[in-house]
C-alpha cells in the first residue's frame, strides 16, 4: 500500500515540534497550545499518522539512572562483504541486548553500532565475547561519547 503524499504546513510542522520534544502530549494539550480544538489537533496527528510522517511515538531512557554509564560507538568493517556474511553479522548483532542501535553505513566501515554499558570494563567484557565473537568482524574501532546534547526533530 503506498502512502499518501502530504505537504505539511506550518501548523503540521509546529505538531511535530511538539511531540518531537515531547511524544506523551495529548491533542487536546497540543492544541491549546498552538491554538486549535482537541478534535482538529487530534485530526492533524491522525492524517500526519496515516500519512507515515509519524512513524511512531518512543521514550527516551536515562541509561545512566539504569546504571549504564558508557555509551560506545563502534565502528565494524566486515572481513568479507557478501549478502550472506551481511546478513549473518546484522542477525547476530541484533541479538546482542547492549546493542542498542545497528546501522549499516557507508565509508571507512560497514556498521556502525551504539553500545550502552556499565562501566569501562564491562564494554571491554562485551567487546572480547560477544562482539569480537560476530561472524565476519574485521577491523574494529570505538569511541566513547563523552557527552550527548539531545535535539528533537528536524524542524
Amino acid at each position: 500500500m503506498t502512502l499518501p503524499a502530504i505537504a505539511p504546513d506550518a501548523t503540521d510542522l509546529a505538531i511535530l515540534r511538539l511531540l518531537a520534544a515531547d511524544a506523551t502530549l495529548s491533542a487536546a494539550e497540543i492544541g491549546r497550545e498552538i491554538g486549535l480544538t482537541q478534535p482538529a489537533a487530534w485530526r492533524r496527528i491522525k492524517r500526519l499518522t496515516d500519512a507515515g510522517v509519524i512513524a511512531g511515538r518512543r521514550v527516551v531512557v536515562d541509561t545512566a539512572a539504569l546504571g549504564f554509564g558508557v555509551t560506545v560507538f563502534l565502528g565494524i568493517r566486515l572481513a568479507a562483504k557478501g549478502r550472506t556474511s551481511l546478513e549473518e553479522f546484522e542477525r547476530a548483532v541484533t541479538a546482542i541486548p547492549e546493542v542498542q542501535v545497528v546501522q549499516h553505513v557507508l565509508g571507512q566501515f560497514d556498521y556502525r553500532l551504539r553500545i550502552h554499558a556499565r562501566d569501562i570494563a564491562d564494554f571491554e567484557r562485551i567487546l572480547r565475547r560477544r562482539i569480537m565473537t560476530l561472524p565476519g568482524v574485521g577491523q574494529v574501532e570505538a569511541n566513547v561519547m563523552l557527552s550527548e546534547e539531545r535535539r528533537p526533530g528536524p524542524f
